[in-house]
């Protein structure tokens, strides 16, 4: 039987996991410069299409169906066809735990749907202002086949992450790890940015950061509690310390930037705040309130110094993917294993710094990110390598000065000429009148 009240909150937090990619988009645009904001939201948006399409004809098949009796070796690496084009999942049903929970299995498949789509929109700020439109289309379909869906079987789809205990409520290793560790191998196959370091590069329009930072907490509430998938208990947990995670590491962020710079910016709260909302993703529904509040401490504290890290290694990861989603990720996937303070759905252990918590977790939550963040890196490296040799990744050197907005879609963010021509208003102020025609 389908329960309509568990059916409605699916569909209300897939339309809010869906928002997040626009949020993305506004929060990535802002944080470049004016010539390539455009570009930069683009990369957001076709994600969209793409990862929709692929998802249709295979991506849902690949990932989520079970193969067999989930014990062969082909099962544990990902899923069958059964699902290709979406066939048999028009009347099928998503088995909630409680049978009274049960919902249409399109509404699962389409609430999983916009996880991938994020994913895949997550690494492009790795390479904004430099990659040629059409390798980043080709890019995202590749890499959407041939990593994140077999990723999200291991660990969701019965794969053998899961299999072996890893636990992953909505997305810590699944989405920011594994996004985070495919950022950093773009940046390194496509190189720096024309400039780095010795050009500012600061960020052109901080509202439209705060905007998007904005949207993306206001979706992740459909993310993370949304993962429970039924409102319940658990589902309130997850909504809460959503809330008091990012909280704390937007908070935490800016007392370092005090600290450490003499000035608490809004790019830095925006900043600690994706920090948080990344951080207790992978463990939102599984540990107490006080524990979400040290996790986003962590992140807070710990991203906002992680950052830093591309100008000592020396790799140009242009908005920060690295420093939050990796790291942050990283930070909540491992203190599942020490703080987990209610039983997992499968029966496996809590965190070791709980009664009656054993290491084993531990082991496990660090296995996760290692393997899901190798993976990740080598194969997204071949990719891009393939695709630099071939088509060629990065955009001309001419293009990149002029800016990637003009030259490849033919747009410009600001097109303040004509504003200033109308005579409404120009960066002087005022226009002044016309003059009038006297006759002599």
């Amino acid at each position: 039987m389908i329960d309509s009240g568990t059916t409605a909150w699916m569909l209300v937090c897939t339309a809010l996991v869906l928002l997040m990619t626009p949020g993305l988009a506004f929060f990535y645009g802002g944080m470049t410069r004016a010539k390539s904001v455009l570009n930069m939201m683009m990369m957001s948006f076709v994600s969209i299409i793409v990862v929709t399409v692929a998802w249709v004809l295979y991506g849902y098949s690949l990932a989520f169906d079970a193969v067999g009796d989930g014990s062969g070796f082909l099962n544990k690496i990902v899923g069958g066809l059964d699902y290709v084009g979406l066939s048999g999942v028009v009347n099928a049903v998503y088995e909630a735990a409680s049978p009274d929970g049960n919902f249409p299995l399109m509404v699962f498949s389409a609430f999983q749907l916009t996880f991938a789509i994020i994913t895949v929109a997550l690494i492009s700020g790795a390479i904004a202002d430099r990659a040629k439109f059409g390798a980043w289309v080709v890019f995202s379909v590749v890499w959407a086949t041939v990593v994140y869906f077999p990723v999200a079987h291991w660990v969701w789809g019965g794969g053998w992450l899961g299999q072996l205990g890893i636990e992953d409520f909505a997305g810590g290793t699944v989405v920011h790890i594994n996004a985070g560790a495919a950022a950093l191998a773009l940046a390194l196959v496509i190189g720096k940015r024309k400039g780095w370091r010795k050009e500012p590069m600061r960020p052109h329009n901080l509202t439209l950061v705060l905007l998007g930072v904005g949207l993306l907490w206001f979706g992740w509430f459909g993310f993370n509690a949304g993962s429970e998938l039924a409102p319940d208990q658990t589902a309130a947990l997850a909504f809460m310390n959503t809330q008091i995670a990012t909280a704390v590491a937007a908070g935490a962020w800016i007392i370092v930037e005090k600290l450490r710079d003499g000035h608490a910016t809004t790019l830095g709260v925006a900043s600690g705040a994706v920090a948080g909302l990344v951080a207790i993703t992978p463990a939102c529904g599984f540990v107490d309130p006080w524990a979400a509040a040290l996790i986003g401490l962590l992140a807070g504290v710990g991203c906002a110094y992680a950052v830093g890290l591309k100008y000592r290694l020396g790799y140009d990861d242009s908005l920060d993917v690295v420093g939050v989603h990796l790291v942050g990720g990283v930070i909540g996937a491992v203190a599942l294993g020490f703080v987990a303070a209610y039983p997992f759905a499968d029966g496996q252990q809590k965190g070791i710094l709980i009664p009656g918590g054993q290491l084993s977790q531990l082991g496990l939550q660090v296995l996760g990110p290692v393997v899901v963040g190798l993976y990740s890196f080598v194969i997204s490296w071949v990719i891009g390598k393939v695709i630099d040799k071939t088509m060629g990744f990065r955009i001309p050197e001419e293009e990149e000065v002029a800016g990637v907005d003009a030259t490849t879609h033919a747009e410009t963010g600001y097109d303040l000429g004509t504003v200033y021509a109308s005579g409404v208003s120009s960066p002087n102020g005022p226009a002044a009148p016309a003059p009038k025609k006297v006759d002599a």
